[in-house]
């Protein structure tokens, strides 16, 4: 899924049936990987527009995105 996910954001228009071949051969079928794609493209969106606009990442997301631990939500 990351592979694809990859080719789909770097270089869409070289995507080719044979790239969703690996998501088909573990039981993905057409709704599931128009979904994957889906997914892709949202969050494609996403950071284009808030690098657009300029958005920063608050403190503690950008330290536990450095540090590779999980936010937690308040209780």
């Amino acid at each position: 899924m990351c592979t694809i996910a990859e080719k789909l954001s770097s270089t869409p228009t070289e995507m080719t049936e044979s790239d969703w071949q690996p998501l088909r051969d573990t039981g993905f079928d057409d709704s599931a990987c128009l979904e994957v794609g889906h997914i892709v493209g949202l969050f494609n969106y996403l950071t284009r527009l808030a690098d657009g606009f300029g958005l920063k990442l608050d403190l503690e997301t950008e330290n536990a995105g450095r540090e590779r631990k999980a936010l937690l939500r308040p209780q």
